[in-house]
């Protein structure tokens, strides 16, 4: 059965930094594509950052290039999310999600199959 379990949320200072973890389980990470989705109160859910299975080629949105990273540790079955230079507007709950696909195209929320349950990120002086 696959499980997702996000951590490493929490309230941050505008231009801190927070790191996000998805451990997954009944799966192996590197046959799927991952990704990082948010969802801020009253707004849709968008795709933050996704990862290919295999070559690990990347697709990140616009509002965080530059500033986020993903990674992936195959040997701990577990992708992360280093938030760098924080923004009020980054504020919302973080979501890891998994998918069989080689790719989640556009990384577009509506295509994964498995969803973490999520974990709040704040970013407020």
């Amino acid at each position: 059965q696959v499980h997702l379990v996000e951590s490493g949320g929490g309230l941050v200072q505008p231009g801190g930094s927070l790191r996000l973890s998805c451990a997954a389980s009944g799966f192996t990470l590197d046959h799927y594509a991952m990704g990082w989705f948010r969802q801020a109160p009253g707004k849709e859910r968008e795709g933050v950052v996704c990862i290919s299975s295999g070559d690990g080629s990347t697709y990140y949105a616009d509002s965080v290039k530059g500033r986020f990273t993903i990674s992936r540790d195959n040997a701990k079955n577990t992708v992360y999310l280093q938030m760098d230079s924080l923004k009020p507007e980054d504020t919302a709950v973080y979501y890891c999600a998994a998918d069989r696909a080689h790719m989640i195209g556009y990384c577009s929320p509506l295509i994964p199959d498995y969803w973490g349950q999520g974990t709040q990120v704040t970013v407020s002086s």
